[in-house]
């Protein structure tokens, strides 16, 4: 979930920036008992929902913005959220300003946006913005000390790396975010890649330390596409495993390489959103075994679930 105003809703080769895997007892490799946020094995059943996903609170809740900072072309917002329970990686929130919300031309904005968290630490919810439209615009209007309304965490996230298998994070623009909390907590188990459109935006990747860049134009690391670089990457380490979150055309691209070559990836998806929990049905997406809702199903799928990424 990026957050974008549409979305209102060869085995023994490593790369250069490659720190390698870790598990319980194989270095070079994710164990079985390798732990998520909190300490928590992802994809267990220790929560009210049963399902391994941590659980919003009824309702949304009004909290203060502490920080601002431009990272290049994007925005991070900076919250404390003291109540709030820790979100898993690839969970998402309904944002929208405590003030002038729906006061805009044709009185715009007026429904949340729905952005995935970028780190949450101590109390604290850390969000990546790129103003493209009226919602996006007036979320990076925020400075420290004004509201903002939240729900969430939502939908469900990434599951851990299966045993055995190498993380590659792959990532799109501000689908860096919720690619940077993954990487907090897989730590140097994490290769990560990420494109952008040119140097300026490629200034988001100082967010995940040690990534590998490319930019369509080239000012800035590989010159093309960042599913090239996955590519390279596949081809020299069956062991992988993907996570990826950015625009359709790139997580088609990562799901055509990854099922062609049976490598199993988990894409975290976008669609159009209006409440968060499921009632609009506003986000529904098709998958082999029939039509989901990416609030409450996702936002995060296997990529062999899905016949395509539009």
């Amino acid at each position: 979930m990026s957050g974008s105003e549409p979305g209102v809703a060869g085995a023994g080769t490593v790369s250069a920036n490659d720190p390698g895997t870790v598990g319980a007892d194989d270095p070079g490799t994710v164990g079985a008992n390798d732990l998520g946020v909190g300490g928590r094995p992802y994809g267990t059943a220790d929560d009210p929902a049963g399902d391994g996903r941590t659980v919003a609170p009824l309702g949304r809740r009004r909290v203060d913005v502490i920080e601002r900072r431009a990272v290049g072309a994007y925005v991070v917002l900076a919250a404390a959220d003291p109540d709030g329970p820790a979100p898993d990686p690839g969970q998402f929130y309904m944002l929208a300003a405590a003030e002038r919300w729906g006061g805009g031309e044709d009185e715009r904005p007026f429904l949340p946006r729905a952005f995935s968290v970028l780190r949450a630490r101590a109390g604290e919810l850390e969000f990546m913005l790129e103003d493209v439209g009226p919602g996006t615009e007036r979320l990076c209007e925020l400075r420290p000390g004004d509201g903002l309304w939240l729900l969430g965490p939502l939908g469900s996230g990434f599951a851990r790396p299966r045993e055995g298998r190498r993380p590659i994070l792959v990532g799109g623009g501000v689908g860096t975010a919720p690619l940077a909390i993954l990487a907090d907590t897989l730590g140097a188990a994490a290769l990560t890649l990420l494109g952008f459109r040119d140097a300026a935006h490629a200034e988001g990747a100082a967010l995940i330390p040690g990534a590998r860049v490319a930019t369509d134009d080239g000012s800035r690391g590989h010159r093309g596409l960042v599913t090239d670089l996955l590519a390279a990457e596949l081809g020299c380490d069956p062991r992988a495993e993907v996570y990826a979150c950015g625009p359709p055309p790139m997580l088609e691209a990562v799901r055509a390489l990854t099922v062609q070559q049976g490598i199993p990836a988990q894409l975290a998806l976008e669609s159009g959103m209006a409440c968060g929990y499921g009632a609009c049905f506003g986000c529904v997406v098709p998958t082999r075994g029939g039509y989901v809702r990416l609030c409450v199903d996702g936002p995060v799928l296997e990529a062999a679930d899905l016949e395509r990424v539009e």
